[in-house]
């Protein structure tokens, strides 16, 4: 949860075009003053306050991470309310769970972690910025063509992970008809992958995997990362 929210606010303070007024807005969300967040920054509140009115030059990574961290670490010390509010607003129906990485991670790497195996012929050789994990069929028959961007959270740089899956046919012919693509997908637990899944895998140049975990596993082992 923290991770998340993290990776949250910090991403969208670097795309924001106005960082100093994005810092701000997250500051007041958590309730938090400027003295009281320059206090826990080791610094004084004019600092915080020529950034936020963008007196300064756009804050850099640095202290973005530490501010991120500062309104964090302040919200642990009064419960966690802001932080848990936040994290309380429920998946769309099918969705299972999502994350954006702080930074790229080799499809290797989360090949290896979920000891995932190619099943096309798509070589692995680059990298993803997050992951969803989805119960296939709800979410087949629960979203149409303009819902499914949502599987897609900040970034299409991603792996679709698909739970539930007999042969694979029907993930991988949404994926092929919607005009967003995946960084991979991968099968959890499947049953015989469809030979139509792996041509389509094949015609879009994305990796196709497959995996013996459930999603429960799935799901734990990529919240280590």
């Amino acid at each position: 949860m923290a991770a998340e929210l993290r990776e949250k606010i910090a991403g969208e303070v670097v795309l924001s075009p106005h960082p100093g007024r994005t810092l701000r807005k997250w500051r007041e969300g958590f309730q938090v003053s400027q003295r009281e967040l320059s206090k826990t920054l080791d610094t004084v509140p004019s600092v915080i306050s020529d950034y936020e009115s963008e007196r300064r030059a756009s804050p850099g990574a640095t202290f973005i991470r530490r501010y991120v961290d500062a309104l964090l670490d302040i919200d642990v010390r009064n419960g966690r309310r802001i932080a848990q509010r936040l994290g309380s607003r429920p998946h769309t129906e099918g969705i299972l769970g999502m994350r954006e990485f702080a930074v790229a991670i080799p499809l290797k790497s989360v090949a290896d972690l979920l000891e995932a195996k190619p099943a096309s012929s798509v070589d692995l050789l680059r990298d993803i910025h997050g992951y969803t994990l989805l119960d296939a069929p709800r979410a087949i028959l629960s979203m149409d063509a303009s819902r499914f961007v949502e599987v897609y959270g900040w970034t299409t740089q991603r792996a679709l992970i698909f739970s539930n899956v007999k042969y694979g046919r029907s993930p991988m012919v949404a994926v092929r008809a919607h005009p967003l693509k995946p960084a991979a997908v991968i099968f959890s637990n499947p049953g015989r992958i469809d030979p139509l899944a792996i041509r389509l895998s094949e015609v879009e140049n994305i990796p196709l995997l497959a995996t013996s975990l459930g999603p429960g596993d799935v799901l734990r082992r990529l919240e280590e990362l």
